[in-house]
C-alpha cells in the first residue's frame, strides 16, 4: 500500500500539480489509514477492504475524531481508491459503499463592510503605537484571510512591496497572496514609522510587535480583536477568523472561484472552501 500511496502522492504534485499543503494532508491521512489496514492484517483480521474500511471509521469515532474530520479522512481514502482503479492498479473500489458520517456544519459568521468599518475605527481612534500597530493588522486580516496563526508569523522580510507580494508561511507550505497598493503602502508606513516604536532590539525580524518589542502572540492577537469588538458594540463573538471568512465570502461574492479561493486561504481540501457558498451569518 506505501507504494501506491507513494504513486498516487507524485500523481498529485506532477500531473494535478497539487499545493505542498494539500499533499502533506493527503500523505498523513493516507499513512494513517495504511497504518491502521497494517495493524489489523498483523493482528489476524481476516476482512475484506470494505470491511476494513468500515471498522477504519469506526477506529476514527473510538479515538475522539469529529464527524468533519473523519469525512475529510474518508475522502482521502476516496480520491485514493479512485485513483488506484482508474490506474488499473485495482479492478474495483473498495470504498464505493463506505457512507461517510453526516456532518453539520455551521455556516460561517461575518462582518459586513459596514462593522467591519466599526471595528477598525475603535484602534484608528487611539493615538498610541499599539493601537497603529493593530489598524495594520485588522486591514491585512481583511484584505488577504490570512489566519491569526500566520498574521502573527510574518517576518519584515516577508513583504515584496515592488511586486505587492505577501509570502505567508503555514506549517510546511508557503503561499505568495497578492496585496492591493493602498493595503502595501499601510504596511510599508508601519515598518518605516510605527513597528520603529514598538522595536527595542534591531535583530527582531517579527512584523508585528508586542509593547516589549517582541513578536505578538496569536492569543495575544484574538484578545486584541475580542476587545475592539466589544467597544464596537459588536458582541465578543468576533474573532480574527472572523474576518477570515468576511474576507471568503466578500471574494466569492466578487467572483473570486472557489479552486483560486482555496489557494488564497491556504485550505488543503476544496471541501473546506465550499462552506463559504453556504448562507452566511452576522457576527452577532
Amino acid at each position: 500500500m506505501k507504494q501506491d500511496i507513494a504513486a498516487f502522492l507524485d500523481y498529485l504534485a506532477t500531473s494535478r500539480h497539487s499545493s505542498q499543503n494539500t499533499i502533506s494532508a493527503y500523505q498523513n491521512d493516507l499513512n494513517q489509514l495504511a497504518e491502521f489496514i497494517s495493524q489489523e492484517k498483523s493482528r489476524g483480521v481476516r476482512a475484506s477492504e470494505e470491511q476494513l474500511l468500515r471498522a477504519y471509521l469506526a477506529h476514527l469515532k473510538g479515538k475522539g475524531y469529529s464527524p468533519a474530520t473523519s469525512a475529510r479522512k474518508l475522502a482521502s481514502a476516496r480520491s485514493f481508491f479512485k485513483y488506484l482503479v482508474d490506474t488499473g492498479r485495482l479492478k474495483e473500489n473498495p470504498i464505493r459503499n463506505v457512507i461517510s458520517p453526516p456532518i453539520n456544519k455551521k455556516a460561517p459568521r461575518v462582518l459586513t463592510q459596514d462593522e467591519y468599518a466599526r471595528l477598525v475605527a475603535v484602534p484608528r481612534s487611539i493615538d498610541t503605537p499599539e493601537a497603529r500597530r493593530d489598524v495594520v493588522m485588522l486591514e491585512l486580516l481583511y484584505a488577504t484571510g490570512l489566519r491569526a496563526s500566520e498574521v502573527v508569523a510574518l517576518e519584515v522580510n516577508d513583504i515584496d512591496f515592488q511586486r505587492c507580494i505577501l509570502r505567508c508561511h503555514h506549517r510546511d507550505s508557503t503561499r505568495d497572496i497578492r496585496l492591493t497598493a493602498d493595503v502595501a503602502r499601510l504596511v510599508r508606513d508601519y515598518i518605516e514609522n510605527g513597528r520603529l516604536d514598538l522595536l527595542y532590539n534591531d535583530t527582531e525580524t517579527a512584523l508585528f510587535l508586542n509593547r516589549r518589542g517582541h513578536r505578538l502572540t496569536r492569543q495575544g492577537f484574538w484578545q486584541i480583536v475580542k476587545n475592539y469588538a466589544n467597544k464596537a458594540g459588536l458582541g465578543n463573538r468576533v474573532t480574527p477568523h472572523t474576518l477570515r471568512h468576511s474576507f471568503a465570502v466578500r471574494k466569492l461574492q466578487t467572483g473570486t472561484d472557489l479552486k483560486s479561493l482555496q489557494q488564497t486561504l491556504g485550505h488543503a481540501y476544496i471541501s473546506s472552501t465550499r462552506v463559504y457558498r453556504q448562507p452566511v451569518s452576522s457576527a452577532k
